[in-house]
């Protein structure tokens, strides 16, 4: 069968261009001789239209609001597995047998702990410093405390990856724990990898906590919908800082960093911001959606929309579901699930949001769940970052072990500065 390509002409020279398929059918155009072959290049604002790699790792269709990982379709998964099976499946390839899960699961537990010395960091932290901050500028500090983790051998690839993977639910912890000025809280053994967070989370020596199923469960869920969405802007943070050898932890900082932006993981915390206002404004939902509809008002509807699905998100219906049943186990009347479905009905019925595809997104409900569990609204976009954890490392090893086409990240620009101009002394200048 002979090759596709696309024809480009520019300036009467006609350019051949390979099209490349994916497994799934979607398509690219091969630009990657272009520069050397026409001296030009092109210009996509925010890579809408790029493709920065070709990956096995997730499959993303936002017109059809299809997500599956590793080609497991999203909603199995979450209804099936834990996310300590979801990790090792993006890591892996391939969800583990009982045997792999087990070992898997020992290594987790092996190595939850955190090195005593970095214990003491967290004192120096502000009181009012970023739950976010502390836990990227931790991360990054793991690889002086650890640098046997920052190998790429495929065969070190559980282990290095539980190893992280473990360490960032203490980290997150005990980032929680200083804040509140309460003792710390190590991890046990006998708890599964969600239950452990939440006893370091909750745990005092005046009030054991008692791990809910059901809390254990919507946690699970949640880590699943957020563990990975093909090349969003902290992935493609990771694959770019890594793109120039650095080390693991380094990327995931990094990744950490751009995951912390309020038009990415700081999304659900948002949302909580919004309903309390509304709920605070007497259930006014006329007036927030009369603001939204503005032109001129900066005022928009969070949770609402998503930059790559353009019919539904798939992970919303989950969550919405998994937050019902949350709030009816812990017997939560929470007036802000109420300010949620309202909102989600008005918008639904309205030709203003249904005709720019404005439907609830992912973090519309989370945030909910989260408050129900206790979580504080700074904590979050942490909970997001721990969820994402296996797909960042994932891309950085999938990215690693591509030796044939890696390439260190370093995008063209168009230039429309001044052109060239007259050097004026400092003693002539007006």
């Amino acid at each position: 069968m002979s090759e596709k390509h696309a024809t480009l002409t520019i300036e009467g020279n006609n350019y051949r261009l390979p099209i490349i398929t994916g497994t799934a059918g979607d398509k690219a155009i091969d630009i990657r001789e272009l520069r050397s072959t026409t001296g030009y290049i092109t210009l996509d604002s925010g890579y809408m239209n790029t493709g920065s790699c070709s990956s096995d790792i997730t499959f993303l269709d936002g017109e059809k609001g299809i997500l599956n990982y590793r080609g497991y379709e999203i909603d199995v998964l979450a209804e099936n597995c834990s996310f300590v099976e979801v990790s090792y499946l993006l890591l892996m390839g391939e969800l583990p047998t009982q045997t792999q899960l087990n070992d898997f699961r020992a290594l987790l537990s092996r190595f939850a702990l955190i090195h005593e010395d970095m214990i003491h960091f967290f004192d120096h932290f502000p009181p009012n410093a970023s739950p976010m901050a502390i836990l990227s500028t931790m991360v990054n500090t793991l690889h002086n405390f650890y640098p046997e983790m920052t190998g790429d051998s495929g065969e070190d690839l559980p282990e290095i990856a539980a190893r992280l993977l473990s360490k960032i639910r203490t980290i997150a912890a005990f980032s929680y724990k200083k804040s509140i000025g309460h003792p710390l809280v190590y991890p046990r053994y006998d708890l599964s990898y969600c239950g452990n967070f939440l006893n370091m989370m909750f745990d005092k020596p005046v009030k054991p906590y008692v791990v809910h199923p059901q809390v254990v469960a919507t946690l699970n869920k949640l880590l699943i919908l957020h563990a990975d969405h093909e090349q969003n802007c902290s992935t493609s943070t990771v694959r770019l800082v890594g793109s120039a050898g650095v080390n693991l932890y380094t990327s995931i900082s990094a990744g950490i960093s751009a995951l912390w932006g309020p038009l990415h993981g700081g999304a659900n915390q948002a949302v909580i911001e919004m309903l309390e206002a509304i709920h605070q404004d007497n259930n006014d939902f006329e007036k927030y959606i009369k603001k939204a509809k503005d032109p001129n008002n900066p005022f928009r509807l969070s949770g609402f929309g998503h930059r790559v699905y353009k019919t539904f998100d798939p992970r919303a219906t989950i969550i919405k579901r998994a937050c019902k049943q949350t709030l009816k186990a812990l017997n939560v009347d929470d007036p802000l699930l109420e300010i949620a479905m309202q909102l989600e009905e008005i918008t639904r019925s309205d030709e203003y949001f249904v005709g720019r595809n404005l439907y609830p997104n992912v973090d519309f409900y989370s945030g909910i769940i989260y408050r129900a569990m206790g979580i504080p609204t700074d904590m979050f976009t942490v909970m997001f970052a721990m969820g994402r954890l296996p797909g960042w490392i994932s891309h950085w090893m999938e990215m690693m072990g591509d030796t044939k086409d890696r390439r260190i990240g370093r995008p063209r620009q168009i230039y429309r500065g001044h052109k060239k101009r007259d050097f004026v002394p400092l003693h002539e200048r007006g």
